[in-house]
């Protein structure tokens, strides 16, 4: 069995069907069997559930969502109150994102520079400044037990060249990233690329030689405009064609040999109901969410 490098942390495969992997991923709040389907808290916790009932549904992790946390209640305040797990009384694992795909979407009240986003708060017009290192400390603050990088997020019909740019920044700010983390807490890289697998499996074999302990997320953005740029309306073609240029660019980068978590976000504006529910086994992914 081998894993992720943070203390507290494994992923061993208990078996295999071509490239599609049954496994657990070890957290310090307990096993989660993959593949797996990932409910969304937004301010960390599913909303008209009670924990227990989503427990009930066989899931072992939830993501909360890093923006709203910090602009609401903020960070210190979940702190105070045991973290996200005793804040939302849910006993299991959770992952958190970096915030950096919502700073994204706010086109008309961000700045993006090499340091990272500044925007205006939707709340109450606030700035607020979003970095590496910044998405490192507010998910240390919020404690789930994985953290997300901060990425740059282009979206699905940017140039070749604004794709290759947006790799290119988001290896540099994964270094930052890392660099910030809290020692107790897994971090998961992100790939991009849109929807050329050459360019996905490039960035996979960069993202692969960093001690991350997902072989990794596939951004959203570029996936939502697949239907929207010719994909016939069918998105399952350009995300099979994505999935398994990563999950190639994983195993052949240097740190290809350790067995790692793949997590891959889908959008619910692109994947219904049907196929959200089996896209772990239509993609081989070990993690995914909508």
């Amino acid at each position: 069995m081998s894993g992720p490098s943070t203390p507290g942390y494994a992923f061993r495969t208990l078996a295999t069907s071509g490239a599609a992997r049954a496994g657990v991923l070890t957290t310090p709040h307990g096993d989660v069997p993959t593949p797996t389907f990932m409910p969304v808290g937004t301010q960390g916790s599913v909303k008209t559930m009670s924990p227990d009932e989503v427990a009930a549904t066989g899931a072992r992790i939830v993501l909360g969502n890093t923006y709203h946390l910090w602009l609401r209640p903020g960070p210190e305040v979940v702190a105070e109150l045991g973290g996200l797990h005793g804040f939302t009384k849910w006993p299991h694992a959770m992952l958190t994102d970096s915030g950096g795909f919502q700073a994204f979407s706010l086109a008309e009240r961000r700045q993006t520079s090499e340091d990272g986003f500044v925007f205006r708060s939707h709340l109450d017009g606030a700035k607020k400044v979003l970095t590496p290192e910044v998405a490192m400390q507010v998910q240390g603050k919020i404690g789930a037990d994985i953290a997300m990088q901060l990425d740059i997020c282009p979206p699905g019909d940017a140039s070749r060249a604004d794709f290759e740019a947006a790799c290119a920044r988001t290896t540099r700010w994964a270094r930052r990233c890392l660099a910030a983390k809290r020692p107790d807490q897994a971090v998961f890289g992100i790939v991009q690329g849109g929807t050329d697998p050459a360019l996905r499996r490039a960035h996979a074999e960069e993202l692969a030689a960093m001690p991350f302990a997902a072989d990794h997320r596939a951004q959203p953005a570029p996936l939502r405009h697949a239907r929207a740029r010719g994909a016939g309306g069918d998105p399952r073609g350009p995300l099979r064609r994505v999935r398994e240029g990563v999950a190639r660019g994983a195993r052949s980068g240097r740190g290809g040999g350790r067995a790692r978590p793949r997590y891959l976000m889908l959008s619910s504006s692109v994947v219904g109901c049907p196929l959200r529910t089996t896209s772990t086994r239509i993609w081989f992914a070990d993690i995914s969410r909508a």
